[in-house]
């Protein structure tokens, strides 16, 4: 095993969270990469989260779901995560409201690159959705998910980047929350996405290779 994971950290300013994205990670990758300084986790699946974090229980994890969340699982997992990456209906929103002990930190994800196969809300609907759900006392609308489309074509994220640092600063404006957290960079655009208003990367292969 070969890890990249200091060569990366010291890439990225303190003032950015470093999410693993543990999809593909086994528990005892996870343990390593918690010895390494990563204390922050992201879960696509709800069953893998809950897996992993009965196995890594001794580990002072903060443990975030940053791929879909189904409404009819969110009871599952609710109460057994500190942050929530893909909130994106008022069906889910109204779960969380109704399930969660206390109010969870939430990023509305944002539909970015245009692209129909990707989840999220089309920027023209942010505002109403914020609007309608801002008042729910069990969410805490921390700021605003995205995904650029995966090109070698800077110019193409840049401006997916930048489309959301617009929107964040339309949100302060319209619905009068703070709206800071832009959770934006994967593996293979986090060093634009740091340039450009990142505070959380969602990291996964650029952490390591399998290589022995």
């Amino acid at each position: 095993m070969i890890w990249h994971v200091k060569d990366v950290l010291k890439d990225i300013p303190e003032n950015i969270t470093v999410v693993a994205a543990t999809k593909y990670f086994t528990p005892t990758e996870m343990r390593a990469l918690y010895n390494e300084g990563i204390t922050h986790f992201g879960e696509n699946r709800v069953e893998l989260l809950l897996e992993k974090q009965e196995q890594l229980q001794d580990l002072d994890i903060t443990w975030h779901i940053i791929g879909t969340l189904q409404t009819k699982k969110a009871k599952k997992v609710i109460n057994n995560i500190s942050y929530l990456h893909s909130l994106d209906t008022l069906k889910l929103a109204e779960e969380i409201n109704k399930r969660r002990t206390a109010p969870l930190d939430c990023f509305i994800q944002v539909n970015i690159s245009g692209e129909e196969t990707k989840h999220g809300l089309h920027i023209h609907e942010v505002i109403h959705f914020i609007n309608t759900i801002k008042d729910f006392q069990n969410i805490n609308i921390i700021g605003l998910m995205g995904m650029a489309e995966h090109t070698n074509d800077e110019t193409v994220i840049i401006n997916s980047f930048q489309s959301l640092n617009e929107l964040k600063l339309n949100i302060k404006e319209q619905c009068n929350i703070e709206c800071n957290e832009l959770s934006i960079g994967m593996s293979n655009d986090y060093l634009i996405a740091k340039e450009h208003g990142s505070t959380y990367v969602r990291l996964g292969s650029v952490l390591f290779s399998r290589e022995v």
